[in-house]
């Protein structure tokens, strides 16, 4: 088994090993699973150094949809330190205070409102996640549809818009890459 393939294996036990015996709701286990996935990418992805003013500044987690997720989120980032900064969480952001945010997560907001978001990020040292079937070619970097697994989807060609780094690691646990405008199925 690979690297990337055991990481992300670890990381969904620790998510989800709590939750086998509790019978907790799909929705409530779906938003845990999600929430891992984004402090995970803090660690693997490479942000440009102008994303962050100084050594210090945290990493800001932001959503646009204020319901999409209960307190797993802050839970989820609460004392954690990815490359030595603290993380904080925001919720239903504005567009127009995106662009302070490294990790957005876009969630089920109409379809105008997402492409509006991700417009205002297009560029930017952000890195978006959505769960919409067509969050990737609306613009976003990664997407994380929801069933009896979540599958990973990535457009390496929005992270690269977006100066990203994402490993082979990552790509490597994707079920489908979005490069030089082409979809390619992985598994």
């Amino acid at each position: 088994m690979s690297f990337g393939r055991s990481v992300a294996l670890a990381a969904l036990a620790c998510v989800l090993g709590p939750l086998a015996g509790a019978q907790a709701p799909l929705v409530e286990r779906q938003s845990r699973v999600e929430a891992a996935f984004m402090r995970n990418f803090a660690r693997y992805v490479t942000w440009p150094s102008r994303a962050f003013a100084d050594g210090t500044m945290p990493w800001n987690v932001c959503t646009v949809d204020e319901n999409h997720f209960d307190a797993s989120l802050e839970q989820t980032f609460q004392g954690r330190l990815e490359q030595g900064r603290p993380f904080t969480v925001r919720r239903a952001v504005s567009p127009e205070a995106l662009a302070s945010c490294h990790i957005v997560f876009v969630g089920a907001i109409s379809s105008s409102a997402r492409r509006a978001a991700l417009a205002q990020l297009s560029g930017l040292p952000v890195l978006t996640v959505g769960n919409a079937p067509e969050f990737l070619s609306e613009g976003g970097v990664v997407r994380l549809l929801p069933g009896e697994h979540i599958e990973m989807s990535i457009n390496l060609d929005q992270a690269r818009r977006a100066s990203l780094g994402i490993p082979a690691k990552l790509l490597e646990v994707s079920s489908e890459v979005v490069e030089h405008g082409s979809l390619r199925r992985l598994r």
